[in-house]
């Protein structure tokens, strides 16, 4: 293996030698190149001095470790400013670091095989030269204290029941790091923060950034921001319920249509109402639907009216912190795990099954044959929302509700 010791004059010394090598024979290779003395050399590993008798595995020494050579001649550097504490941080840091950084061998090496430690040392910050020290000296502890086990469990009785459980989850840990340190290596983007999809739209003129989720069944507003965008008024509180997904959440009522701008194109949207302070706005799967929307996850674009509207989802630092925060909250918040008993319908009375596919009320059918109702009476020139105002009040009767409003035309 190969160790690399630097002297108290600031000389770079780089010697291959066995791991079972004594220390007293690396002292007397190292008087060949330095002209001390082996009488007057002091090794110093980790903070510790090593004595002549012991073997360099024995201490712990690994391929590319650094030792600190200092001499106890008179003319010679201090021990105490060039050693180490045995928490691993140097004695005197600035003369560590000035030690270092006057020899450009030993800073390419570190810059190599040891970054961190590098960028510290040149810089001005002794606090972290010492915290980087520390660390890596746990970091060899660490490291020590596994081999050392491993050795141990190499040694054990194999008839050992416990044995052979450490022994076995051993292998199972050896095969878990080596599968992390391929991905680390060769799938490092799987490491990295994931972000939630979002894009700006406006719900009824104020503008929102709306988390895009196809795995909740509805969309969601939440009170806060139903009364910030002034549809708090248009509540139905007879859709009442529970929302039931990673978690669950009180529905307050329904707001069943209000206009929503996605680029330059306004669409209309119906809303679960939450009582969800975490989470402001979701665009759940029944509006994706609806509207035909496409999640191209290649172009970073949500695609609306089956392409007629492209808006980008927005980059990470065009998310504000408090809703990366609250992607967990919207999770718990959505319906995508469906309604639990106690939603009512429009007439008032309790629905049988008590659930609901759409999040909603009643079923899918009767969601649908309402809005085939609207669908016709807009036909004969009605508007919408007036349409819609007539079936409530006549409780869905498609010719009362004509009749009122040919009354009122």
């Amino acid at each position: 293996m190969r160790i690399t010791v630097m002297t108290a004059d600031q000389q770079i010394v780089t010697l291959d030698v066995d791991p079972h090598e004594s220390v007293e024979n690396v002292k007397a290779l190292l008087e060949v190149e330095t002209q001390v003395p082996l009488q007057q050399q002091q090794l110093l590993y980790n903070g510790r001095e090593m004595s002549n008798s012991e073997k360099l595995s024995a201490l712990g020494v690994k391929d590319e470790d650094l030792l600190m050579m200092v001499s106890a001649a008179p003319s010679g550097a201090p021990a105490n400013d060039l050693g180490f504490n045995p928490d691993g941080s140097a004695v005197n840091p600035a003369a560590f670091q000035q030690h270092i950084r006057q020899d450009s061998n030993l800073i390419g090496q570190l810059f190599q095989t040891d970054p961190e430690l590098a960028q510290a040392i040149l810089g001005s910050d002794l606090n972290r030269i010492q915290e980087i020290l520390r660390m890596r000296h746990q970091q060899r502890a660490e490291l020590q204290r596994q081999k050392e086990e491993e050795l141990a469990l190499l040694y054990a009785d194999p008839f050992d029941v416990e044995a052979q459980k450490k022994i076995e989850a051993a292998i199972r840990q050896k095969g878990i790091d080596e599968n992390w340190a391929a991905a680390l290596e060769h799938n490092p983007e799987a490491f990295a923060r994931v972000v939630m999809l979002y894009v700006d739209m406006e719900v009824n003129g104020v503008p929102l950034k709306a988390f895009v989720d196809s795995g909740a069944q509805s969309t969601i507003i939440s009170k806060s921001c139903a009364e910030r965008c002034g549809l708090l008024r248009l509540l139905d509180q007879r859709y009442k319920g529970i929302a039931q997904g990673v978690g669950q959440s009180e529905i307050l009522g329904r707001i069943h249509v209000a206009p929503i701008k996605i680029g330059n194109i306004f669409y209309p949207c119906s809303f679960l109402v939450l009582d969800s302070p975490n989470m402001e706005f979701l665009f759940g799967l029944d509006m994706l639907r609806k509207h035909q929307c496409i999640i191209d996850l290649k172009e970073n674009v949500l695609r609306v009216g089956g392409g007629e509207v492209s808006v980008p989802f927005l980059q990470e630092k065009d998310i504000p912190s408090r809703f990366l925060d609250e992607e967990r909250h919207a999770k718990e918040a959505s319906s995508s795990g469906g309604l639990a008993t106690g939603t009512t319908d429009r007439s008032g009375s309790t629905p049988k099954g008590g659930q609901s596919s759409g999040g909603a009320s009643g079923s899918t059918s009767q969601e649908s044959d309402f809005e085939a109702k609207i669908a016709k009476l807009v036909e004969l020139g009605f508007g919408r929302e007036a349409v819609i105002q007539a079936l409530k009040l006549f409780n869905g009767n498609e010719e009362q509700a004509a009749g009122f409003l040919f009354g009122g035309f």
